[in-house]
């Protein structure tokens, strides 16, 4: 799995910084967990400050394009996020047979 970031801007005003990157790979698509670890430990950063957008793959293809936002706190991330974009990626909780 090998990402290449093709835009890294800085958004002060939300206190964020925001990537777009290329993300190639071999094998089934990676889950968006996954893509957030990786992404963290390549920014040094926590994996819950990271939110992603995924673009589709094109068919064929061994690559994907995507969107990150990287918040400096929970507190601006929290505020500025929709919640059904947090809880994408996380284990669903089991229910009770």
């Amino acid at each position: 799995m090998d990402f290449e970031i093709t835009r890294d801007v800085r958004n002060e005003l939300l206190n964020r910084r925001e990537l777009t990157f290329t993300l190639t790979f071999d094998g089934p698509t990676p889950s968006r967990k996954s893509i957030q670890e990786k992404l963290a430990a390549m920014l040094n950063m926590s994996e819950n400050l990271v939110v992603l957008d995924l673009d589709r793959t094109r068919f064929g293809k061994m690559e994907l394009t995507g969107r990150a936002r990287i918040y400096d706190d929970e507190e601006s991330r929290n505020s500025t996020e929709r919640d059904y974009l947090l809880k994408r990626g996380e284990p669903k909780a089991e229910s009770e047979a």
